[in-house]
């Protein structure tokens, strides 16, 4: 591409700097550099990679996939600046089951430590190891699970271990894709990337292994989904297309659920954003000719607790035939939060029997699905089961269960329950002249500023002259509806912002919802 003219000193003396700044990383480049020697393209290259591999230099490309400008450059810098797999350090994952005490042959490459831990390198005879990133659907096949190859050889046919489900399965196909475009594949080395066809229960984060010699690599940590929509169906005839669509838009997306709101009996899909939400229904549309309608929107509130209680439950039911009998006794405490749920059993075998106290945790961790103020999930409750006691004929594990979940709802009741709401974090990136408005407008919306940091326009890349301001706040979920339109009308369409889930606060009370009420946009 030609530069326009009026830029080139301004382009020359960046391409200066950045042969100054490459040149630093290398004495013999150095050294050229300042004896006013040429640097060839080939000893840049080899800079930069060497560079790049040990941190010093992290190469920034520009382009647009849209209009395909500089994606054959990125593709070449991935080739000249990453790392190989040989020249990052074995991929190290743990024994799966390892107190099953199945005996294990060595295998070359393999190294296990005394804490269950195991390396693989990347080798092409070692045990196969895959890690799953990525589920896609597919016209013509149920769906490709995109992997990639840290060990071993993986040929067309044979079966794979799910560590996971532990289950195997065959592959019937092996593709290298190229963009839309696929080659079929005899074998995947270590290294590779590919798309596997005929895993049907793999999901994204799976490991898929040899079966003879598994290993469970570090999976892939999702957030739950922080907004949600109720969803139908246009037309009756239609609910069946939208349930396989949902189906598959889940296989393919972590972060996107669908479930049923009990009180309703609607369907509710929910994501992490307006965005995200408005994009997956845009596909329905676009990719699976499926059309529905939608709610607004309603923010994934979570309930917990604010102070200790205790509670008893006792279920009794008779019979003519037999009698049910389950009694429980327990504490519950808050955490931290993001602490989730802890459960704790300081009981002993005269008050409950042991082989009941798993159907209680099990029992209670049901019964966090449902918080006492609206119904929402709840989290960072710890319970601790403090007494209790049985029948010898009588008691049963459903009726330990139903003596739980009966203790529990009592107890969360008189430990004044809190509702939580999802806090963001957002980035918005504005001009000087509007940052006074942005910042007014973000402390309306109960938005906590962290940072507002000053940058020149030619720090950021930008052509234009002006300063910009970067700001760094937390900001309530629900106070984030509509905020692209009320950015872009504050800026004059010059202002940008991302956001991402941060963590959970309480609702301010003024504020929380009522018993029967939804908080939409």
């Amino acid at each position: 591409m030609e530069i326009p003219s009026e830029f080139q000193d301004e382009v020359d003396q960046a391409r200066e700097n950045l042969f100054e700044s490459v040149a630093v990383e290398d004495e013999m480049l150095l050294e050229k550099y300042l004896n006013g020697e040429e640097i060839t393209h080939d000893e840049l290259l080899a800079t930069v990679r060497a560079a790049t591999l040990n941190g010093a230099l992290v190469p920034v490309l520009c382009g647009s996939s849209l209009k395909n400008q500089g994606v054959q450059p990125l593709l070449d810098a991935v080739i000249n600046f990453l790392p190989s797999p040989v020249d990052v350090p074995p991929i190290e994952g743990t024994v799966p089951h390892p107190t099953s005490g199945g005996a294990r042959s060595k295998r070359k490459g393999d190294t296990t430590s005394e804490e269950g831990k195991i390396t693989r390198p990347a080798d092409d005879t070692a045990p196969f190891s895959a890690l799953a990133f990525k589920v896609a659907s597919h016209p013509t096949v149920d769906k490709l699970v995109y992997c990639r190859v840290y060990s071993g050889t993986l040929r067309r046919g044979e079966a794979v271990y799910n560590v996971r489900s532990e289950k195997r399965e065959r592959v019937n196909r092996i593709l290298q894709m190229h963009a839309n475009k696929e080659a079929v594949s005899d074998a995947a080395y270590a290294g590779d990337i590919v798309a596997l066809v005929g895993l049907k229960d793999t999901k994204t984060g799976d490991t898929v292994t040899d079966a003879k010699e598994p290993i469970l690599l570090e999976s892939i940590t999702f957030p739950d989904p922080v907004i949600s929509i109720a969803i139908e169906p246009e037309r009756a005839s239609d609910a069946d297309a939208l349930e396989e669509t949902l189906e598959k838009l889940m296989d393919e997306d972590p972060t996107f659920t669908v479930g049923i709101d009990k009180e309703t009996g609607q369907r509710i899909i929910s994501g992490m954003g307006e965005l995200h939400l408005e994009i997956l229904t845009d596909r329905m549309v676009r990719e699976f000719g499926v059309n529905a309608r939608v709610s607004k929107l309603q923010v994934a509130y979570r309930e917990t607790i604010s102070t200790v209680a205790e509670a008893r439950g006792t279920h009794i039911h008779k019979t003519d035939e037999e009698g049910i009998y389950g009694d429980v006794l327990l504490t519950v405490e808050p955490l931290e939060r993001d602490e989730g749920f802890q459960f704790e059993d300081n009981t002993d075998e005269t008050q409950i029997p042991r082989q009941y106290i798993a159907f209680i945790e099990k029992a209670l961790e049901g019964a966090m699905g449902t918080g006492p103020r609206i119904g929402y999930p709840m989290q960072d409750v710890k319970v601790t089961l403090t007494g209790g006691s049985y029948h010898p004929t009588d008691s049963s594990e459903v009726a330990f269960e139903a003596a739980a979940a009966l203790a529990f709802e009592n107890a969360i009741k008189k430990a004044n329950p809190l509702l939580l709401e999802p806090i963001m974090r957002i980035h918005i990136t504005v001009s000087d002249e509007h940052v006074g408005k942005v910042i007014g407008d973000l402390n309306s919306r109960r938005a906590q500023i962290n940072e507002s940091t000053t940058q020149d326009a030619s720090d950021t890349g930008r052509v234009s002259q002006s300063t910009q301001n970067v700001v760094n706040a937390f900001i309530p979920l629900s106070e984030t509806f509509q905020y692209t339109t009320r950015l872009r009308s504050m800026t004059q369409g010059r202002g940008a912002f991302t956001l991402e889930f941060s963590h959970y606060e309480v609702v301010p009370e003024s504020l929380a919802p009522g018993a029967n009420s939804v908080v939409s946009a």
